[in-house]
């Protein structure tokens, strides 16, 4: 053996030679572990990692599980086994070869995953970086009803829009002003603001005629041709010709 190699080779009675081929040959029953001394197998591999100063983690521990293995499965030669309890040996061998085939094609793949070319080591991204062309396509996918929907509302938006005011019979407040202080004069009692509206007034018209009087009433108030008066909130509003 030698400290610079990565190699553990073996020299122990029944085989000589690397240790990750006697598990093979062991695997495959060429070899009579038997024979074989666990002994001196752990002391050359304990001899071999002493010597192996710069030896890397992984190898040291790929060997310490072959040799642990080989262990095991000499015992298990040796020692009377359940068949339905423990695995046979030749299961076992085979179970580590597994593993460790897939140990190494990790390593690959991280290996491999290191020693790609890298952004700024390898290779260089370009001067003047193209814009990518970016090629759209639509695909509409519509029912009836959504196309009878939008139809409606381009046609809504587009229809021209005729208002027509409907006619509606109003006192205008020219007209209100004129009558409250024409019949304001010839009452000397106060008069409800009610009596001061036309007798043939009727439904809309008569809500037209009784705003109109009201601020008509107001509007006498403040010029002070009229007096107004009102017992409480919501009470009939009363008025008559101010004194002069």
């Amino acid at each position: 053996m030698t400290a610079d190699s990565e190699t553990l080779t073996i020299d122990i009675d029944g085989w000589e030679g690397p240790l990750d081929l006697l598990l093979a040959l062991a695997r495959n029953q060429k070899v009579d572990l038997r024979q074989l001394s666990i002994l001196q197998l752990v002391d050359q591999y304990l001899t071999y990692v002493n010597e192996a100063r710069e030896l890397k983690l992984e190898v040291a521990a790929d060997y310490l599980v072959m040799a642990a293995w080989l262990a095991y499965l000499k015992s298990a030669l040796l020692l009377p086994r359940d068949p339905e309890i423990e695995p046979s040996p030749e299961e076992l061998a085979l179970r580590l070869q597994l593993r460790l085939e897939r140990l190494n094609a990790m390593r690959d793949a991280g290996a491999r995953l290191v020693a790609r070319d890298r952004m700024g080591r390898d290779v260089f991204p370009r001067g003047a970086p193209e814009g990518l062309r970016v090629v759209r396509k639509s695909r509409y996918a519509a029912e009836i009803y959504d196309l009878i929907a939008a139809y409606g509302q381009i046609s809504a938006r587009t229809r021209p829009v005729m208002h027509i005011v409907a006619v509606r019979p109003v006192m205008t407040l020219e007209d209100a002003i004129s009558r409250v202080s024409a019949l304001v004069g010839e009452r000397i009692d106060w008069s409800t603001i009610e009596s001061f509206l036309p007798v043939e007034a009727e439904g809309l018209y008569r809500r037209s005629a009784l705003a109109s009087s009201f601020v008509a009433a107001l509007e006498l108030a403040r010029q002070g041709r009229v007096e107004l008066r009102q017992k409480s909130a919501f009470a009939p509003l009363y008025l008559k010709a101010a004194e002069a």
